[in-house]
């Protein structure tokens, strides 16, 4: 390995183990709770070593995002949904993201609950044409389109659907988190539930309103 590569290899350590102290102060103390100082103690290197790799808190909490939110789009997008009608791959969908969300509880709540400019950059969803700016909710938008193929549904109300089906989930997903006590069997019956019957419904219920 040359010198270069090594010099490389060792930024990347660097700044991966900046970033997994950052999750971890998140998931426990959220997003208002980061801060250089944290990380710098949790890592045990001085506050001005971090400076070297990532210009200041900002520039950390935006990578933590968005490995989080990757993450998320990656669940919704896999390869297992090619091939199935619209209708199995928005249940699919579905369940591949509370199921996605389920894996990172702490960290999730702490990103979707923040109100801070820099975490609703990444979180936010409801606004008019967040469909086309927003990987994972235009992934759920595009199924839509394909289950309203033969409908007169116009883009407005697709989009609208998206969010109410994306907003009603994170509900499911929280409520899931914060009642810890409920068992796997009936957190799995939600899903499967919220995901085969409820979600269907909020699309045939929007397909009924706009013929």
């Amino acid at each position: 390995m040359t010198i270069e590569k090594r010099r490389q290899r060792e930024i990347e350590e660097m700044k991966e183990l900046i970033l997994s102290a950052a999750s971890s102060i998140i998931s426990d103390e959220g997003l208002d709770g980061l801060s250089i100082r944290k990380i710098a103690k949790k890592i045990e290197y001085s506050p001005s070593i971090i400076y070297h790799y990532f210009n200041d808190k900002e520039e950390i909490l935006n990578n933590v995002m968005q490995r989080g939110y990757k993450k998320i789009v990656s669940a919704v997008s896999s390869k297992e949904l090619a091939g199935t009608s619209p209708e199995e791959r928005l249940v699919k969908m579905t369940k591949n993201y509370i199921m996605a969300a389920l894996k990172v509880p702490d960290e999730f709540i702490a990103a979707q609950l923040s109100k801070s400019e820099e975490a609703l950059k990444h979180t936010s969803s409801l606004f008019k044409g967040a469909s086309k700016v927003k990987p994972a909710l235009y992934s759920l938008y595009q199924c839509l389109q394909d289950i309203y193929k033969n409908t007169h549904m116009d883009e407005d109300s697709i989009e609208l659907t998206a969010q109410v089906i994306a907003v009603s989930t994170l509900g499911l997903i929280i409520k899931i988190m914060v009642e810890k006590d409920i068992g796997e069997e009936q957190r799995n019956r939600l899903i499967d539930f919220y995901s085969e019957d409820i979600v269907l419904r909020i699309v045939n219920g929007s397909r009924s309103s706009n013929k």
